[in-house]
């Protein structure tokens, strides 16, 4: 078969490494690259032998497929007139600012017959691929996704901004409607929400406790699930998983086993991209799916709107 003719819209801190994958595909090949910023896709078409354009427009004809990396309040208008030029997507997290837009997004795709798939790339990572199969029905799973301050993301909250990435791995591993929510939040260096808490209470009685902060002085993502006979640890940055099992003995109450795992080395954005390369080529369902994407974003909007109430109630009792 031919080889896909690619290109990236959005060439700042992570859509540079999209480019750098598809460059170095052996299924692609990369066409362009698309920036506002015309010294930045210049820059980047130069390294990677490429044409660099500035209007997402252009590629109309031109190629099969695209990663969007452009700021989120972008995502909706440049997806849509992507999916509607008859290129297949694959969009950063998160789907859209709202999901109203996502929605219109799914639709779109599913009339123009396009794979849309959603940049969640927390489920590539190579830690969480070491144990996924060995999670079976947790009861309380709690996760920590902080970072210092930057200004990259802060065009959205950081519900949108990192607490996304774990929304989208709770809905996979519990496998449950979320049932109610309670949430708080305080903007700390921008106008919108920095730090934010959320605890989440699924259909199968499951709780999730969520923490995201971009204002912490350490960086630090990890996920920690407790099932009925086992606890996973799992370090996102490190890679490692810690597991303690519940083991039976004969004639005797269980002991408590541990063993800890060092994930094999794995790109995950190349994972992510091999993925979507596939759906593409096989006309098939993508890993993450645009309804994966879309369920992830309901629950971050009750999330945001929890927080808003609870804002305004603190407000009013001043």
């Amino acid at each position: 078969m031919s080889r896909l003719r690619a290109a990236v819209v959005g060439v700042g801190y992570l859509g540079r490494y999209h480019a750098e994958k598809y460059a170095a595909h052996e299924d692609v090949e990369l066409v362009a690259v698309v920036d506002s910023d015309e010294a930045r896709a210049r820059e980047v078409a130069e390294a990677l032998g490429v044409e660099a354009l500035v209007d997402h427009a252009a590629l109309r004809g031109r190629v099969d497929c695209v990663t969007v990396a452009v700021p989120t309040p972008l995502h909706h208008r440049i997806t849509r007139d992507l999916l509607c030029a008859g290129m297949d997507v694959l969009v950063e997290k998160p789907l859209s600012s709202s999901v109203a837009q996502g929605q219109d997004l799914l639709e779109c795709a599913a009339r123009e017959q396009r794979v849309l798939q959603v940049g969640h790339l927390e489920r590539f990572n190579p830690a969480l691929q070491a144990v996924a199969s060995q999670i079976v029905s947790p009861r309380f799973i709690e996760c920590h996704r902080l970072a210092p301050f930057a200004e990259r993301g802060t065009d959205v909250d950081v519900i949108l901004d990192l607490m996304i990435h774990d929304l989208d791995l709770l809905l996979v591993l519990v496998g449950s409607p979320v049932r109610a929510v309670e949430a708080v939040g305080v903007p700390v260096l921008t106008n919108s929400v920095d730090i934010a808490n959320a605890r989440l209470r699924f259909a199968n009685g499951c709780i999730a406790n969520l923490t995201a902060s971009r204002v912490s002085a350490k960086r630090e993502r990890k996920l920690r699930i407790f099932q009925q006979d086992a606890y996973f640890s799992i370090d996102f940055d490190e890679r490692r998983v810690r597991i303690f099992r519940r083991e039976p003995v004969e004639n005797g109450p269980p002991t408590l086993s541990y063993d800890e795992l060092a994930a094999e080395e794995g790109d995950a954005l190349r994972a992510e991209v091999d993925a979507f390369v596939q759906a593409v080529r096989a006309r098939e369902t993508p890993a993450v799916t645009g309804w994966d994407g879309l369920k992830a974003l309901e629950v971050a909007e009750v999330i945001r709107e929890s927080v808003e109430t609870e804002v305004r109630a603190a407000e009013a009792s001043r």
